[in-house]
């Protein structure tokens, strides 16, 4: 890297024009990252224009710093083509990534961070809360069999016999002789016969009733606390 690549020079170039090979704009310093180890700016992110929300990386290895701008040597395409990434930090794998990318001979020498200042992350835990489905009871439905006694009344009807006798005198052309006459009487009596027949349809419906339930826990977060001479923003 020049000796006139230094933290102050490159850190004035933010919002400064980035050029290609050729002299086309790529588009605006944006991003400077810095190696963890040795402090030094190490890739630039390029700003918006026709990468649209995409986080685009160069290598300030061999790069320029002009009084225009930035010169990298590299095409706007292949510029373009290079790994995305959406962390303040570069990983290791990433910047692998980019050294194979951009044919870079070095070896990735560990995380890269988001320069220009040394920062501390603040974090805190928050409750999620969600739903699962157990089981909260049931319904069941059991029949049996039990019997009662039923009277049912019925109408019978039998034949009875009534003798009359109406007297006569007038002559008639028979001999006396013996007759006999039988005459059948006929009665109705009771009879059963059981019939199943349905009398009530039972079933079991399912309905959905909202409750609210609330969720309490215990949360943990970071504080920082600033001492000696600082100003706070």
């Amino acid at each position: 890297m020049p000796d006139t690549m230094t933290m102050e020079r490159i850190a004035d170039a933010q919002g400064a024009p980035v050029y290609d090979a050729e002299g086309d704009k790529i588009g605006a310093v944006e991003e400077i990252f810095y190696d963890v180890q040795s402090n030094e700016p190490k890739w630039v992110g390029i700003g918006t224009g026709f990468f649209g929300t995409k986080r685009v990386l160069v290598p300030l290895e061999s790069a320029q710093l002009r009084n225009d701008g930035l010169t990298v040597p590299y095409a706007k395409d292949h510029v373009k083509d290079a790994p995305d990434i959406d962390e303040d930090e570069i990983s290791e794998s990433t910047e692998q990534e980019l050294y194979a990318h951009y044919q870079l001979g070095g070896q990735a020498s560990g995380k890269g961070r988001k320069g220009g200042q040394d920062e501390v992350t603040r974090s805190e835990e928050e409750l999620r809360v969600g739903k699962r489905t157990v089981d909260a009871g049931g319904v069941r439905l059991r029949k049996w069999v039990e019997t009662e006694d039923v009277d049912v009344d019925v109408e019978l009807k039998r034949e009875t016999a009534r003798v009359t006798r109406e007297p006569i005198d007038e002559p008639v052309d028979a001999e006396l002789s013996e007759e006999e006459i039988e005459v059948s009487l006929r009665a109705e009596e009771p009879v059963a016969e059981k019939q199943v027949i349905g009398k009530e349809r039972v079933s079991v419906e399912k309905e959905i009733e909202t409750d609210t339930a609330t969720i309490t826990d215990e949360v943990r977060k970071e504080r920082v606390e600033v001492e000696g001479d600082a100003d706070e923003r």
